[in-house]
């Protein structure tokens, strides 16, 4: 509790989120920045991390550990332009150690770069109007949003909205300007700023996360953010939207009280009010949330203590405005679309298959080329894949060959590896148990080899793999979930739906891949002789009673009905 009660003091004495971060910058002794600094680049979008694989080498050799950051570049709604595109892959090169790797909030990071490089690449950044404030930290993160090109006005709309939400509630400090761009010595500036408007002198008492979805598609996983909106079309025109409130994914592990959960319904608004209900909603977190124990100071917390009746109450009262009934909407399913589709202007999106969402070499290089020659923006998926838009019939053949040539054609893609995910993890992340990205393929290519054997192999489903409980790729909403234990051992989960709307629940823990692939051999083998027509994989073990269906978050890591 004090070290949670330590971060408060922190953010209360950042003086807008400056703290030393100057001097830390300056200091040329150390690869890492002033220990409670850590706390606050944050907030400014960068984790400091190391090589978690050189820690010995350099340990014995007296060696301070390899220390490097990430840098996450906000992309709200996940759309970018060709410029920008080119300014992400140019650095990604200069500073990025060769790799861009898109996230699964539809944002984009830098992994490896150095203290010296990092006021570079932040002025790279902001020559193309982007930023990384807000990436991280105690604040409203990446707003996220469908990326449904082809769905024209409708889509043009909810993208501009989740760029107005971003820009509201985005902090109000120049903290990030002076330290990175303008290089202004505010640490020796006897300043102590205003507090922040809507978030005060120490912000929110953790993240919080929001998307947009446009039904059928769930692409943005609505029911696992702090305010989910799903939008609603009358007759081609966007009217508002249905508001889910207390979504949230992450958990301890070995500890009963944390748990993920699924956003409720607070009700349905117009769209000239959904800024002002969202701020009326961070707000209620700011006032309300658990700033002694961060375990439990999620908004998904204060929702299930409080109840969302009470939330709706307290959110009409700050917004001034009346929550209708929502209207019944209907997704069917939360991955992305493959293959060319025609867009209302009668030009043409593609999407793209990113392993991992990594994005190094060649291949990042060979993407941009196309990107510069043919695309009329970028949109990065909530599935850490992108889609091409905007693109002339005439060039679609060649895309296609240029895609080829670069190694990102997607036709021997599984339907599985399309609707699969996994999180950073090793090496560089402080957090991961096992490996997640660099593993995820090699176990996949084996399940693939399992479900054709069994004559299930043009069947989708979601396989999400996440390398500690955080849940960063969204692991209990897969069909099936791994999340890491230990090196080479997972928790395994079954049951979600394929759309995003239920839960999955642990089946087996602390396994190995031949006990995983043991497993998920006699599952395949009773899926395809006792299936009903079209139906989903977790939806079966459902029925099936190879897994209890999961009412609440609290039941996901409880181990019973297998």
């Amino acid at each position: 509790m004090a070290k949670n009660l330590d971060l408060e003091k922190i953010k209360a004495q950042s003086r807008g989120l400056r703290g030393r971060l100057v001097a830390s910058l300056e200091n040329d002794t150390t690869g890492a920045v002033h220990p409670e600094d850590t706390a606050i680049t944050k907030f400014h979008g960068i984790y400091q991390q190391d090589n978690r694989e050189s820690r010995r080498q350099r340990r014995e050799a007296r060696l301070e550990p390899d220390y490097r950051f990430m840098i996450r570049v906000r992309v709200p709604g996940g759309v970018a332009s060709p410029q920008q595109w080119s300014a992400l892959n140019e650095t990604a090169y200069q500073h990025g150690g060769g790799s861009l790797r898109l996230t699964t909030r539809q944002a984009v990071q830098f992994h490896g770069v150095t203290k010296e490089d990092l006021p570079d690449l932040m002025r790279r950044l902001d020559a193309v109007l982007m930023d990384s404030l807000a990436g991280c930290g105690d604040v409203n993160r990446n707003v996220m949003c469908h990326v449904q090109p082809e769905a024209g006005p409708l889509h043009a709309e909810t993208s501009r909205i989740a760029r107005e939400i971003s820009t509201h509630l985005t902090p109000r400090t120049d903290a990030w300007r002076e330290i990175w761009v303008d290089g202004d010595k505010v640490d020796t500036k006897e300043i102590e700023p205003a507090p922040d408007p809507l978030y005060g002198r120490t912000y929110l008492p953790r993240k919080f996360k929001i998307g947009i979805a446009l039904p059928p598609i769930n692409d943005v996983d609505v029911y696992s953010q702090d305010i989910g909106l799903i939008a609603i079309e009358r007759n081609g025109g966007l009217i508002g939207f249905n508001v889910l409130a207390g979504g949230g994914l992450g958990c301890s592990q070995g500890d009963p009280n944390t748990f993920p959960r699924l956003a409720e319904s607070l009700g349905f608004v117009r769209t000239e009010d959904v800024v002002a209900v969202c701020e009326a909603i961070v707000t209620v977190q700011r006032d309300y949330g658990d700033r002694e124990n961060r375990r439990h100071a999620r908004f998904k917390y204060t929702v299930d203590d409080r109840g969302i009746e009470w939330l709706a109450k307290e959110v009409a009262t700050r917004s001034g405005v009346t929550l209708d009934h929502p209207i019944p909407v209907a997704f069917n399913g939360n991955g992305d679309r493959f293959g060319w589709h025609k867009a209302v202007d009668e030009r043409y999106q593609r999407t793209v298959f990113v392993e991992g969402g990594r994005l190094t070499g060649e291949t990042r290089e060979a993407l941009a080329r196309i990107v510069r020659d043919y695309s009329e923006d970028v949109r990065i998926t909530p599935n850490h894949n992108v889609i091409l838009s905007g693109i002339r019939p005439s060039d679609c053949e060649s895309v296609d060959t240029r895609l080829r040539d670069a190694g990102l054609d997607d036709e021997s893609v599984s339907v599985r590896q399309r609707h699969s995910m996994a999180c950073v993890a090793f090496p560089t992340c402080g957090l991961a148990m096992a490996e997640s990205e660099r593993y995820l393929p090699t176990l996949l290519a084996s399940i693939d080899e399992i479900a054709v054997r069994h004559g299930i192999g043009d069947v989708p489903m979601t396989i999400r793999m996440s390398g500690c409980p955080n849940g960063c790729s969204r692991p209990y909403l897969g069909e099936i979930g791994f999340v890491g234990r230990a090196p080479g051992r997972y928790n395994m989960y079954l049951g979600a739906a394929f759309d995003g709307s239920r839960l999955n629940r642990i089946h087996r823990e602390n396994i190995d891949e031949p006990t995983i692939l043991e497993i998920i051999d006699q599952l395949f083998a009773a899926f395809a002789q006792n299936r009903a027509v079209d139906e989903a994989f977790g939806d079966y073990l459902i029925r099936s009673g190879t897994i209890s269906a999961t009412v609440h978050g609290s039941e996901t890591n409880e181990l019973r009905g297998d």
